[in-house]
């Protein structure tokens, strides 16, 4: 018999036995590459490195845990990573924006998945989005003031909120947004707001708060205007839908502004066994509710929400049923150029 032979042969016996290992002895003796969409240093990076190092104990067999950063186009490239070349064992997690479920839904330029294939693990936090300007320049004092000055704003590539924001904005109401590409994190684009390149910016609202806790309280920068309905009572700001004038405006930014109930996704590649996918999802949540992990949150300042995989999963398949019209609507928009 060949030795090519030998090594089909061997293959055959040996990848089902692997596959039927019991969920509860395969991670024994093994590491979990964590594949980040976001560079070292953005808020999911830290939320990554952070839910890595309390993971182990809650994951029969404790792994250790490696994380990887692999930023670019948006979480795209690391997306599609995941969905297309990762080991699907459970040996690779991935951590990806909440944009990235309505990005491939939408099937814009650059997607290579299908978001109701992933195995989701859960999120461990929700958060808010809005859009912010500093105070220097005198024209932009609120929200209403960008239907007659321009506002320039940093782009972190498509589909991050960074970009997508002031472009549906722009595109649907009309609000007189400038996207300037080529930050590769909003790190970077606050940055540029402190050095004078740009003069407001699109993120969530935390991230925004966290890199220089100051600025809003100080007067430094503005809250112009939240993204969801509700209003995020620190903030003093009022929420987009007050610039809503239609009822398609309306349910545009309805569909827009539900990706922020995705929180931080963490996921699996498609076809990872059922009984595996299951196990990882109790542990992620015994993790998330732990004491331990929660008393370290609260003294990183970070507010814990858990989402359960199959809560995730469910907002994805409702997503999917939304109108096409109103998905052509956002992706006509999105899919524009910058300016």
């Amino acid at each position: 018999m060949s030795g090519a032979c030998c090594v089909v042969i061997a293959l055959l016996a040996t990848t089902p036995a692997a596959s039927a290992q019991p969920a509860d002895e395969f991670f024994k003796g093994k590491t979990i590459r964590f594949v980040l969409g976001a560079a070292p240093g953005q808020d999911y990076d830290v939320w990554a490195r952070f839910l890595a190092r309390h993971l182990p104990r809650h994951i029969p067999g404790a792994p250790g845990f490696i994380v990887q950063n692999m930023p670019g186009a948006g979480h795209l490239l690391a997306t599609n990573w995941l969905y297309n070349v990762a080991p699907r064992d459970g040996t690779v997690w991935g951590s990806v924006s909440r944009n990235i479920p309505s990005v491939g839904l939408q099937q814009l330029s650059g997607v290579r998945f299908d978001p109701l294939k992933f195995n989701w693990l859960g999120s461990p936090e929700l958060t808010n989005r809005g859009c912010f300007a500093m105070t220097k320049n005198p024209r932009i004092k609120s929200g209403a003031d960008l239907f007659e000055h321009e506002l320039v704003v940093g782009g972190t590539g498509a589909g991050s909120t960074v970009t997508e924001t002031p472009k549906l904005l722009r595109g649907l109401l009309g609000m007189k947004f400038r996207v300037v590409e080529g930050y590769v994190k909003p790190q970077d684009a606050q940055f540029a707001m402190e050095n004078g390149e740009l003069d407001g910016m699109c993120s969530t609202v935390q991230s925004f708060r966290n890199f220089r806790p100051d600025w809003i309280k100080s007067g430094t920068a503005r809250v112009l205007f939240t993204l969801e309905q509700d209003a995020v009572p620190w903030t003093g700001a009022p929420t987009i839908y007050q610039f809503a004038k239609t009822d398609e405006q309306r349910r545009t930014l309805d569909y827009f502004s539900s990706s922020i109930e995705y929180g931080r996704p963490i996921l699996l590649p498609p076809d990872v066994p059922v009984e595996r996918v299951r196990m990882l999802r109790r542990a992620f949540e015994a993790t998330v509710n732990d004491p331990q992990f929660r008393e370290e949150a609260q003294k990183l300042g970070f507010e814990v929400t858990l989402r359960t995989g199959e809560q995730l999963e469910a907002l994805i398949r409702s997503a999917k049923e939304a109108s096409p019209e109103i998905i052509e609507r956002i992706t006509k928009i999105i899919q524009s150029p910058a300016n």
